[in-house]
């Protein structure tokens, strides 16, 4: 078969990309940024769109014609610079079921979430119930899948902070480690996925995919622990006002493009539970979808996993400190600027150049240490610094003839910076 997967070098989306390939299908996958996904996975006709943007009928027919399924795995946890939760969740997903049935697309099948209610007051859950409505409307052969807590070998969001959690130092610190949670291996919802393009599933089923029995978050914490392989460690709750003011901070850092998973978002799907009915896959299936030990137990541990998930916490203090430091070194510089100057006029600078290259510096640094705090500027900012601290190390050393191997010359106190923002550059693709 033909088969659209949205979404498709997402957690969920690459799962079900590599199930389908697995049983033959001819896959094409659609998303913003899909130049690594071409790299990956050249067995997939990669189509690069922006599905905010693809709000009717015609806007979705050339990318349907043809299909014989499409699979929905995309989707937003919160409003951002670059996610609009209605226009995803929503008005896209109308707009791609009047294509499908007008292109006689087959069967649909809709990744959705538990919790996903009309009358939910949480944008994510509320528009995601939106999105269900619609496919559930249609006439298409439908299936809307509610999956629990994913656990895959890949990690990102949600589970790349569960396993930071399990691997901090000393204790587990968690938020609301009472409330119960529900898991799913994303080999299960790829499975249920490939039964639903089949038409292996009852026609217009919408059923919940998580395992048979709720635990709370604590054991799930531990589980992670004992998986990565370190010594056990008491879960220690945090107190509420912590949550929020991580949330408050993430929700701030999400306007800069960031998406943490510790936006208040995320803790108000944790807040109510992620839990769904086990009992209607159970009686359509036969069986019960694994649980979290099953689960963990089929994708073991190695020293890449220990290695992110114990630094997986440092990425923030590593943008966090480069913004900090540049910022200051720029505003330092233009309160001290006499002071700079003058350096520079005993080395034979021209009082005027050297009036313009501190002021020059300064400036330079400040937009460094402020671009590197958004998003989208992070890279070119990163780079920025390693041009900066070269061109500082060159120009010291040709003011100041053998001064950068002295003891604590420019090149000893140049090597460190340059090694954080060479860390921040390996780290900022990590999802």
């Amino acid at each position: 078969m033909k088969v659209l997967v949205l979404g498709g070098y997402g957690l969920i989306g690459e799962a079900v990309v590599g199930r389908l390939l697995r049983d033959g299908h001819h896959v094409a996958g659609l998303g913003r940024d899909v130049v690594d996904a071409e790299r990956r996975w050249p067995a997939v006709r990669w189509i690069a769109a922006d599905m905010s943007r693809l709000l009717a009928a015609e806007d979705w027919l050339p990318v349907v014609t043809g299909m014989d399924a499409v699979v929905n795995a995309a989707g937003a946890l919160q409003d951002g610079p670059r996610d609009r939760l209605d226009a995803i969740h929503r008005h896209s997903v109308v707009a791609l079921v009047a294509a499908c049935e007008q292109a006689g697309v087959r069967r649909f099948a809709q990744i959705s979430a538990i919790g996903a209610d009309l009358s939910s007051a949480d944008a994510f859950f509320n528009s995601k119930a939106q999105g269900d409505r619609a496919v559930a409307s249609s006439s298409l052969e439908w299936t809307i899948l509610r999956p629990g807590l994913v656990i895959a070998p890949a990690a990102y969001g949600g589970t790349a902070l569960l396993r930071a959690l399990a691997a901090f130092p000393g204790f587990i610190p968690a938020v609301m480690s009472r409330q119960p949670i529900q898991t799913v291996a994303v080999t299960d919802v790829a499975e249920a996925v490939s039964r639903a393009v089949t038409g292996s599933l009852p026609p217009r089923t919408a059923v919940d995919l998580v395992e048979a029995e709720a635990r709370p978050l604590a054991d799930v914490l531990s589980a992670f622990r004992a998986w990565l392989g370190l010594p056990k460690a008491k879960v220690v709750p945090m107190p509420a006002i912590v949550g929020r003011l991580a949330a408050a901070i993430a929700d701030g850092l999400g306007l800069l493009g960031w998406r943490s998973p510790l936006r208040s978002a995320a803790l108000a799907a944790l807040a109510r539970g992620v839990t769904g009915n086990a009992g209607p896959w159970n009686q359509i299936c036969g069986h019960p979808l694994q649980p979290l030990e099953a689960t963990l137990a089929a994708m073991p541990a190695h020293v890449q996993e220990r290695w992110f998930a114990r630094l997986w916490l440092a990425k923030p203090v590593i943008f966090g400190s480069l913004a900090v430091f540049w910022l200051a070194s720029g505003i330092i510089g233009l309160i001290r600027q006499d002071e700079a100057a003058s350096i520079l006029v005993s080395r034979g600078v021209s009082p005027n150049l050297a009036d313009m290259s501190v002021v020059a510096g300064g400036a330079a640094d400040i937009l460094a240490g402020a671009a590197v705090l958004v998003r989208s500027l992070a890279r070119p900012a990163l780079l920025a610094m390693i041009a900066i601290t070269l061109f500082y190390l060159v120009a010291s050393t040709l003011l100041v003839p053998g001064l950068w191997l002295a003891p604590l010359g420019p090149l000893v106190k140049t090597i460190p910076m340059l090694c954080l923002v060479l860390v921040a550059l390996a780290v900022l693709d990590e999802r």
